[in-house]
C-alpha cells in the first residue's frame, strides 16, 4: 500500500490519494493530511498510521528537527 502524510501548509498536492483524515501535531499544531492509494484505502490502517505519525513528530520536536512536507507512512 502507498500511504503518505502531507503537511497542509506545504505546496505538495495530494492528487491521486484518498483523504483518510487529518492529524494535528501536539507540539506545534501543524496539520497533516493522511492519504492512501484509493485502491487500498483502509481506515483501520490510517488510525494506526496516525498514532505512528504522532510519535515521529514528537521525536522531531525533541531533536529540534523541522517536519518534512511529505512523510511516507508504514503499512
Amino acid at each position: 500500500m502507498i500511504a503518505v502524510a502531507i503537511k497542509k501548509s506545504s505546496r505538495e498536492n495530494p492528487i491521486g490519494f484518498q483523504e483518510m483524515g487529518t492529524f494535528r501535531c501536539d507540539g506545534c499544531g501543524e496539520e497533516f493530511l493522511i492519504g492512501h492509494n484509493p485502491e487500498s484505502a483502509d481506515q483501520r490502517i490510517a488510525e494506526k498510521q496516525a498514532k505512528w505519525l504522532g510519535r515521529v513528530l514528537a521525536e522531531e520536536h525533541e531533536r529540534d528537527k523541522k517536519h518534512s512536507d511529505r512523510i511516507e507512512l508504514p503499512d
